[in-house]
């Protein structure tokens, strides 16, 4: 868990995917048909990163287990605010299985959906391209 929030917070989109399960299930806040798979999910958070400006994390909170986390974050879309959580949830080898993001207030879901609308040609080629770039 602290190896992503890490790899959020320096941008790293290799180290963000290392910290994905295959398997892993990401709920959008502005989609309601959850994206299965490690390469999709990676492409839509490197989309994330190119149009959030000034993200940060400003608070988490764990499970008992430490299997389950929160993470409170803040970021600008243009000249929108955005603030949102990142609810991730942990497999027995510690990467994340299951990602669901909420942002709001609603005019920040607006621009996010606008924004990751815009970016969804080239997350479509980069989760179509990744198995063949990671040799699979």
């Amino acid at each position: 868990m602290i190896d992503f929030r890490a790899a959020v917070e320096a941008r790293d989109p290799d180290a963000i995917t290392a910290a994905l399960a295959d398997d892993v299930v990401f709920r959008s806040p502005v989609a309601f048909k959850p994206y299965p798979g490690k390469a999709i999910t990676a492409a839509i958070l490197r989309g994330v990163l190119r149009v959030f400006e000034d993200f940060r994390y400003v608070r988490e909170l764990s499970g008992d287990d430490d299997r389950d986390h929160a993470l409170v974050f803040e970021a600008r879309i243009g000249d929108v605010a955005v603030e949102g959580c990142d609810f991730l949830h942990l497999d027995e080898n510690g990467l994340i299985d299951e990602f669901t993001v909420m942002v709001r207030p609603l005019s920040a879901a607006q621009a996010l959906a606008a924004a990751m609308a815009a970016q969804f040609a080239q997350i479509q080629r980069e989760a179509t391209a990744a198995p063949q770039e990671e040799g699979l």
